[in-house]
């Protein structure tokens, strides 16, 4: 059995996006961190939409540049396999892109880590802070390194 994943948008989809290729790049991670049947959406959305989220789930009334929301329940689908309901990852483009600009960085790198990110949070780790001496945060940038030539943001 596979894995299920659902990319959607709260407003119309920018071009430079394709649904497809993040599919296929979350598929990949979520290979390579040997997850399997996992239930996963991702929502790509504006700054105005993941403050509403950040008030409303971490009392922090500003925009932020990934949530995520593990549900982490257990059930059988149609056919009797075991099923993970992983969660909800929320990712802002406005954040994405002003990620991009203030840190140097390339878009589609950034839009990888913050997929990343949001993912190594469903699958239960967590960082206190930002620092890259953080476990969470130096794994996420090695795994990162697997998938320096996939493109899933076209600029």
């Amino acid at each position: 059995m596979s894995n299920s994943i659902s990319v959607s948008f709260n407003d119309e989809p920018p071009g430079s996006i394709d649904p497809g290729r993040v599919e296929n790049f979350i598929s990949e991670v979520l290979k390579d961190l040997n997850l399997k049947n996992w239930d996963i959406s991702l929502l790509f959305c504006d700054d105005a939409f993941i403050q509403n989220l950040n008030k409303q789930y971490r009392d922090i009334d500003s925009p932020t540049d990934v949530l995520s929301f593990e549900q982490g329940d257990e059930y059988f689908d149609e056919a009797g396999e075991t099923r993970f309901m992983a969660g909800d990852i929320v990712i802002s483009l406005d954040s994405l892109r002003f990620n991009a600009e203030e840190f140097n960085v390339d878009i589609n790198e950034e839009l990888k880590r913050l997929i990343v990110h949001g993912i190594l949070h469903l699958n239960g780790m967590d960082h206190s802070d930002n620092s890259p001496e953080q476990e969470m945060l130096k794994f996420q940038e090695e795994l990162l390194m697997q998938y320096k030539n996939m493109e899933i943001y076209r600029v």
